[in-house]
């Protein structure tokens, strides 16, 4: 169960709940065998597609519940809480939370009437195509092009590092659309069976090893003008816009890792004997779980003070940055702690905390790498 929060209803106690036990029943036993496959299978997405884990976010005329940042920050805690698998949470924030809100916000009726249904459901993965091999954190330095084709437009260019491409169904891609301006970049609906869409290389990755992650090459692909998502040339801020709710469930994600790794610890720590007693009775052991939990407690807080922020529609940049930074460097801290007080058992692979511990380590990369998120703080702290 996760920790008492004024924000977190009982209605949202009760989804943390349900997230939680579904992961530690269908999720945790097989963490080996998907870790070894690299996959997290369809069937394991759809069953929570059915119980309507997809649909949090989504407006209720279009099926959803309507819930909104605050629920995400819930849902992306309760799988690090539970999943103990990066990789799995992974495969279902960036769905959840980082690719089909595109659709949702910027989408037409018809657009989202043919792929909206498959979304909930767990029928249509999806995934979002914007990092390049030149272009990660800097969205702007974006190569990847598109130029229309008659009734469409084709697109050429290489992604790199994008999750649920290569066993998904639905690739959001961003590409620029305007030479001529910076920030002209647009975004498609590119379903991963069009011609020339080609999975150059599943990648081999240190964590989130039962997530796909791949490098996408698009030649000459071809979709037809419906496809384009949003207003043309207007992609960029509609990518920076998401960025925010995207580094909210990386943060929250983390923070229910984290206590995960200490809750873990703690049992260890309470039955490993050396040097004539438990590891629990040194005082310096004992104290520095103890800020390892301090420091998870206070970034938690950051996390939902963030969701508060976006649930009140404000410019909450800053801060969320911010939080981003600080709360997943502090994972990492206590990450590091935990494994080291497993001793020989937390550099095994078998063991639950090592794989926790290389899975929480792209999280100060991905989203906005911890230098650029103390950069957007700094460029929003100067008084002119």
């Amino acid at each position: 169960m996760l920790a008492p929060h004024p924000l977190i209803t009982d209605e949202l106690h009760a989804l943390a709940e349900q997230v939680m036990t579904f992961c530690e029943k269908e999720v945790r036993p097989n963490a080996d065998e998907w870790e070894a496959a690299g996959m997290v299978p369809r069937e394991t997405l759809r069953t929570m597609g059915e119980l309507g884990m997809f649909a949090l976010r989504v407006p209720e005329e279009h099926g959803g519940l309507g819930m909104g940042p605050v629920a995400s920050a819930v849902f992306a805690e309760a799988l690090g809480a539970s999943s103990t698998m990066g990789g799995f949470d992974a495969t279902v924030l960036v769905h959840t939370d980082m690719a089909s809100p595109h659709l949702i916000h910027s989408g037409t009726d018809e657009q989202i009437g043919r792929f909206l249904p498959g979304i909930l459901t767990g029928e249509t993965i999806t995934a979002i195509a914007v990092t390049e091999p030149d272009a990660g954190s800097d969205v702007a330095g974006m190569r990847t092009k598109a130029v229309r084709d008659g009734e469409g437009w084709l697109i050429n260019g290489r992604k790199i590092f994008i999750t649920n491409a290569v066993y998904g169904h639905l690739v959001i891609v961003g590409a620029r659309t305007d030479p001529d301006d910076k920030y002209g970049i647009s975004m498609f609906l590119v379903e991963r069976d069009r011609e020339g869409f080609e999975v150059a290389q599943k990648l081999d990755k240190h964590g989130w090893r039962c997530s796909d992650t791949a490098e996408l090459v698009l030649d000459d692909v071809w979709v037809p003008a419906e496809n384009l998502l949003g207003t043309e040339h207007r992609g960029f801020y509609e990518i920076m816009k998401n960025f925010q709710n995207e580094r909210l469930v990386l943060a929250a994600e983390g923070v229910g890792a984290a206590q995960a790794a200490i809750d873990l610890t703690l049992e260890w720590v309470q039955t490993r004997r050396a040097f004539g007693g438990v590891l629990w009775d040194k005082q310096g052991i004992r104290q520095r779980l103890a800020m390892a939990q301090a420091k998870t407690d206070a970034a938690r807080a950051s996390v939902y003070q963030a969701a508060w922020l976006m649930e009140q529609g404000k410019d909450a940049t800053k801060y969320v940055s911010g939080v981003k930074a600080n709360a997943l460097e502090v994972v990492m801290e206590v990450m590091y702690e935990c494994t080291q007080f497993h001793g020989g058992m937390g550099f095994m692979n078998e063991t639950p905390v090592n794989r926790m511990y290389r899975d929480a380590r792209v999280n100060t990369i991905g989203g906005g790498a911890t230098e650029v998120m103390l950069e957007e703080v700094a460029k929003r702290s100067i008084v002119a």
